[in-house]
């Protein structure tokens, strides 16, 4: 893989648990995750404005477009219900493994090949994101629902990814992201709205603590993602650059343990060392 895109992918997986650490701490996930949703496509339209883009384009491709936005639904109610459920750094590795389903239909589907030495990194940083599940007298299946909602994270992640990869062959990311994102607001708010008939949740915070917090992690998300999809534009291979963004699992590994609390941090972070390897090897190989 070329340097400059594995620098952007990277900056792009070192931004990403961030805005799912705020996600996590938000009494409210499903309110956060609308808020995330309006300001992504808000950024969208306002850079699509500013650098002129044909915002009509998206009318060429409407089947990836709808293949991206019900892989963006099912990931984010997934994840959504993920976070509620359990730990950061439990369950991050199982949403990011995307590479191996991408893999999977891109050669069964798309006709794609890979190198063996692409498929052994794309092997060895799977491997070492689901090593971090490790802990102790415990096992990740001990609870199988969340771990569900896990796996139907990482498959809308596959799904969105490999239509958004072809996306980019036609529009602009910043057109792709205001449709996508403005398709989901009537989807997410639909879902907030009946979670919020039956179940308020409080929150204590100022308003302006809150309006921040609504804001903030659709920012991070936005800058997040538009690297992916510039990565994907210049010519990244679409498991490539899912793969390198696995880097993104040590990162909210120490953030489940620094801020969270939560267990195992040490061992996790030897795990990491595998995932680290399997993405050498795909930017020095790849």
């Amino acid at each position: 893989m070329d340097l400059i895109l594995a620098g952007m992918v990277l900056l792009s997986a070192a931004i990403h648990p961030v805005w799912n650490l705020f996600l996590k701490q938000e009494p409210d996930a499903q309110l956060a995750y609308l808020g995330m949703t309006v300001t992504l496509a808000v950024s969208g339209l306002v850079h699509a404005l500013v650098a002129g883009s044909d915002i009509w384009a998206a009318g060429a491709v409407i089947p990836l477009l709808a293949l991206s936005w019900c892989g963006q639904i099912l990931y984010g109610t997934c994840l959504t219900a993920t976070l509620k459920r359990g730990d950061l750094s439990s369950y991050y590795p199982i949403i990011r493994a995307s590479p191996v389903l991408i893999v999977i239909v891109s050669i069964a589907l798309l006709g794609a090949s890979y190198s063996w030495y692409v498929l052994l990194g794309i092997a060895m940083a799977v491997a070492g994101g689901f090593l971090l599940l490790y802990r102790r007298g415990t096992h990740f299946l001990e609870d199988p629902k969340t771990l569900g909602f896990a796996v139907l994270a990482m498959s809308g992640t596959a799904i969105y990814s490999i239509a958004d990869s072809r996306l980019m062959k036609t529009i602009e990311p910043q057109v792709m992201m205001f449709w996508i994102e403005m398709f989901l607001i009537p989807v997410f708010a639909a879902l907030y709205l009946r979670r919020r008939a039956h179940t308020r949740i409080e929150d204590s915070r100022p308003f302006s603590m809150r309006a921040a917090m609504l804001i903030v992690p659709g920012v991070m998300a936005y800058g997040s993602y538009y690297l992916i999809l510039l990565a994907y534009q210049m010519g990244g291979e679409v498991a490539a650059v899912t793969s390198v963004r696995q880097a993104s699992i040590p990162i909210s590994v120490m953030l489940g343990g620094f801020f969270l609390r939560e267990g195992a941090i040490a061992r996790r972070l030897i795990a990491a060392s595998l995932l680290t390897a399997g993405i050498v090897v795909i930017i020095t190989m790849g």
